[in-house]
């Protein structure tokens, strides 16, 4: 590692720890357009460009304790997803395909002047970043990979694993066709340890749209009876850095297996055995520790 990168790990690192409660002081909003849908986003800092895409339930302040950090080495970029927060709520299972939620990164970089750019998911956005990194390498520098194993191991889990298919009711519950009335602000909030957060998650599930949340699930997640995916997934062309909670129940640790043989160049994998599925905030001062020293190395 550099000098310059040793420096910065012993000095961010203390600022990651605390959380700024006013949003604004985050970063600067704007929107992004993906078609004919705006993608809303949060940046701050210079440099090269670092996308992160936040999963279910959630949005973009997910990240706000990495941020800080990683600005002072990259132009940051955290998103809403499409259906979330303040970023356009189309209606429709169709708009929500996997295909164009990548569109909808892809305009987010370009909407920045940029040709390629470190791309960074948890859950869903996992999903999309994985899919983004296959479907565009020549867009992607490099890809860092939160609670979510590569597609082929996930879809190879719930072909095999009867825990993971257990674990996975939830997503078969959410495909049902009501499944969005029996969710609330309040609740999608579960998860949301600090106090204050949670009041900024539950204004911001207020504005999201819970349907367009569960489209997600409705379009992409694999449906019964599982089978192991006979698709060939194209290769991973950069290198990829994996940070998984271990006390994840809704993601198994197993689904990592292998992943190294869809990966063409250097795969890091990470795993904390005291952090949850939402990793980023379980154990976030590791995860900026270990995102900086791997993406300044």
């Amino acid at each position: 590692m550099t000098t310059r990168g040793c420096v910065l790990l012993v000095g961010v690192l203390m600022c990651s720890l605390s959380v700024m409660a006013d949003e604004s002081e985050l970063g600067t909003h704007g929107f992004a357009q993906s078609d004919d849908v705006r993608i809303h986003y949060v940046t701050v800092g210079d440099g090269p460009l670092l996308v992160m895409i936040h999963g279910f339930p959630d949005y973009w302040y997910t990240w706000r304790k990495q941020m800080p950090a990683l600005a002072k080495s990259f132009k940051v970029v955290a998103i809403d997803q499409r259906g979330y927060n303040k970023s356009d709520k189309p209606t429709g299972v169709e708009n929500y395909t996997v295909d164009k939620l990548v569109r909808d990164v892809r305009a987010v970089i370009e909407h920045f002047d940029r040709d390629k750019a470190v791309i960074v998911g948890h859950d869903w956005g996992g999903i999309v970043a994985w899919s983004f990194a296959m479907a565009h390498p020549e867009m992607t520098d490099r890809l860092i990979i939160l609670n979510l194993p590569h597609p082929k191991g996930l879809r190879r889990e719930l072909a095999n694993n009867p825990e993971q298919r257990k674990n996975s009711q939830y997503a078969r519950d959410f495909q049902k066709p009501e499944a969005a009335s029996r969710l609330t602000a309040e609740g999608l909030t579960f998860w949301v340890k600090d106090v204050e957060a949670r009041k900024k998650y539950v204004e911001a599930f207020r504005r999201s749209s819970f349907e367009a949340m569960l489209n997600y699930y409705k379009a992409n997640f694999p449906r019964e009876p599982y089978e192991e995916p006979k698709n060939d997934f194209p290769k991973v062309k950069c290198s990829v850095l994996m940070i998984h909670g271990l006390k994840d129940k809704a993601l198994l640790a197993a689904g990592l297996n292998n992943t190294w043989e869809w990966v063409e160049k250097d795969l890091t994998i990470v795993t904390l055995p005291d952090a949850d599925h939402f990793v980023q905030q379980d154990a976030a001062a590791e995860v900026t520790r270990r995102m900086i020293s791997w993406l300044l190395n």
